[in-house]
């Protein structure tokens, strides 16, 4: 049971790392929708650290409800990606329609420097959040494993 969850932790610290390698080593700088995606996963990394000392497996239903909460963020950011849904406003780009030259100026120059809706980087047609999502899904399940073996 405590393997499954090392398993899990290290997976959050895996996927955390990775965000912030491609920020600070690759250059890309995070938007509002992939911070939110963090914070689960830092979360769970917190859970799993308390459990692997204490030995509280129990809580491991905690780390899957971190889990669940990035992956979900993170298949909300892919349909603001594909354009399913909009995003938050303070990180996509809006409509130009009946808008005065002023009011135009006025959000492009409030524009965030990295929209939401904006694909940074992909594997095999997936983004960033789209792996995130898939990654998540999969610590899911291993929460799950640690919490029913307790």
């Amino acid at each position: 049971m405590m393997r499954f969850v090392l398993l899990a932790t290290l997976g959050s610290v895996a996927v955390l790392g990775g965000a912030y390698a491609f920020q600070h080593l690759g250059g890309m700088a995070p938007c509002k929708l992939c911070i939110w995606q963090r914070w689960p996963h830092a979360t769970a990394i917190f859970i799993g650290a308390i459990i692997l000392f204490t030995g509280e497996v129990k809580l491991a239903w905690l780390g899957a409800l971190a889990a669940l909460s990035t992956a979900l963020i993170g298949m909300y950011h892919v349909g603001v990606e594909q354009g399913w849904w909009e995003g938050p406003t303070s990180c996509t780009s809006g409509g130009v329609e009946n808008l005065s030259a002023e009011q135009l100026l006025d959000q492009i120059l409030a524009a965030p420097l990295v929209r939401c809706d904006d694909i940074a980087w992909q594997l095999a047609g997936i983004s960033m959040a789209g792996w995130n999502a898939i990654l998540s899904l999969v610590l899911v399940a291993l929460w799950i494993k640690a919490a029913r073996t307790a």
